[in-house]
C-alpha cells in the first residue's frame, strides 16, 4: 500500500514500533551510537566510501570525488544527512540520505544513496541499528518514501533490505553520466 494512503494512526504505530525497536537494538551494542556526522569526520567517511566503491559494478574509488561529494552533504544540510555508526575510538558504518520530493505522493522523498557497514562489524545487527535510526529519522521528518539503488550482483545486500521492508519496484532505474 503506497505510504499516502496510509492513515495517520498507521503511521504513528509505525513510528512508535521503529522507535522500539531502534531502543532495542541500542541495548544489544552498548557503547556504540548513532547520530549525524560532521565535517570532522570527513576522513573516516571517506574511508568507508573507498570500501564500498570496490564492492560497486558501476563505480570505482575516487578519493577526491568522495570527499567532495560528502563534503557538499555536510556543509548544506538542506541537500541531505548522513548518519554514522560510531564507537568510542572510530566510525564503521555510514548511510547518506540525500532529499528529494515525490510528485507522486506529494512530500518530501529520500533517496538512500551510500549504506556500508565496515566488514569487520557486519552480521551483527548494525545495519539494521543504522536504518532503525534512518526510518524513525523518516518518519518525524513525515518523509513519504525512501528509495535506495542496490547492485543487481549484490544478493545479500538485496535480502537485508528485503528482509527490513525494501520491496522491488516496477521502475527500472536508468542513468546518464554527464562528465
Amino acid at each position: 500500500m503506497p505510504s499516502s494512503k496510509i492513515p495517520k494512526s498507521a503511521l504513528a504505530e509505525m513510528s512508535a514500533d521503529l522507535s522500539d525497536r531502534a531502543e532495542r537494538t541500542k541495548g544489544i551494542h552498548p557503547g556504540i551510537r548513532v547520530e549525524p556526522a560532521t565535517i570532522e569526520d570527513l576522513p573516516e567517511l571517506i574511508e568507508l566510501m573507498m570500501e564500498l566503491m570496490t564492492l560497486q559494478g558501476d563505480f570505482t574509488p575516487n578519493r577526491e570525488a568522495h570527499e567532495r561529494g560528502l563534503a557538499l552533504i555536510l556543509e548544506q544540510p538542506n541537500r541531505g544527512r548522513i548518519f554514522v555508526l560510531r564507537s568510542d575510538d572510530r566510525i564503521f558504518g555510514m548511510v547518506n540520505l540525500l532529499f528529494t520530493i515525490s510528485t507522486a505522493l506529494g512530500g518530501l522523498a529520500i533517496l538512500l544513496e551510500d549504506f556500508i557497514i565496515h566488514p569487520n562489524h557486519r552480521g551483527q545487527g548494525y545495519g539494521s541499528m543504522l536504518l532503525d535510526y534512518v526510518f524513525d529519522f523518516a518518519a518525524k521528518k513525515d518523509f513519504k518514501r525512501i528509495t535506495l539503488l542496490t547492485d543487481k550482483i549484490g544478493a545479500d545486500a538485496q535480502n537485508f533490505f528485503k528482509k527490513i521492508g525494501f520491496e522491488y519496484s516496477n521502475m527500472i532505474p536508468m542513468r546518464r553520466l554527464t562528465t
